[in-house]
């Protein structure tokens, strides 16, 4: 399987391609260009791998939570590549792709989601089947993250929440901790690997995951 992934739900911009048990990645500091480097990022990437477009078995992408625009050009991109060479979408959640990262047993994720949440889910690892959702994502204050029922001192604490709000969610889960892993993001290498024990879909179906409705609160709200 040659799985093609891109990853834009945060300021940074990757993409990597699966190949059997190799993976090519790139990524840059994109700030809000995600839309004009993409598909020129995609481009490199598959000429590194002496492939085109039309090798490519599958197209992942970082489905959310995350960034409002990321997200809709990361779906609007795996759309239409897909269409053009009418192979399936994956879509992958950034949560899982950040405990992808460390691979651990046990991980809580929690994201940033600015105006004082958190996207936040816990996953525990299965062994040949990616991960099992232990605490489903939610949107949260991170003094209300989910208490977890297995109070063992073996989970471990990562994604830019815990950058974030380390104090609050520190002293929450002071009784599961067993390490923070700092300064994480969702990464494209980790949603191809993903995508390799996820289902495809038709491209119509890959939407983005939100969970979050609104982007701004008004003022009166501000004011509550």
């Amino acid at each position: 399987m040659k799985i093609l992934a891109f990853e834009t739900s945060t300021e940074f911009c990757s993409v990597a391609i699966q190949l059997e048990e190799t993976v090519i990645e790139k990524e840059v500091h994109a700030g809000q260009r995600h839309s004009e480097i993409l598909l020129f990022m995609i481009q490199e990437i598959l000429e590194e791998a002496k492939l085109t477009l039309q090798q490519i078995d599958g197209i992942a992408f970082g489905a959310g939570p995350g960034s409002f625009t990321g997200l809709r050009i990361a779906c609007g991109v795996a759309q239409g590549l897909a269409y053009t060479t009418g192979v399936s979408v994956i879509r992958i959640s950034t949560l899982e792709a950040v405990a992808q990262k460390i691979a651990k047993q046990k991980v809580i994720v929690a994201l940033d989601a600015r105006m004082g949440e958190i996207y936040h889910a816990a996953y525990q690892k299965v062994a040949n089947h990616g991960w099992e959702i232990v605490s489903s994502p939610i949107l949260c204050l991170p003094q209300q993250a989910p208490a977890l029922s297995d109070t063992n001192i073996n989970w471990h604490g990562c994604g830019s929440g815990f950058d974030v709000y380390h104090e609050e969610l520190s002293s929450r889960y002071r009784k599961n901790l067993q390490q923070i892993h700092y300064d994480l993001h969702p990464h494209a290498k980790e949603i191809a690997q993903l995508a390799l024990l996820h289902p495809g879909t038709d491209p119509v179906n890959a939407t983005p995951i939100y969970l979050r409705n609104k982007v701004a609160m008004k003022e009166n709200e501000r004011q509550l």
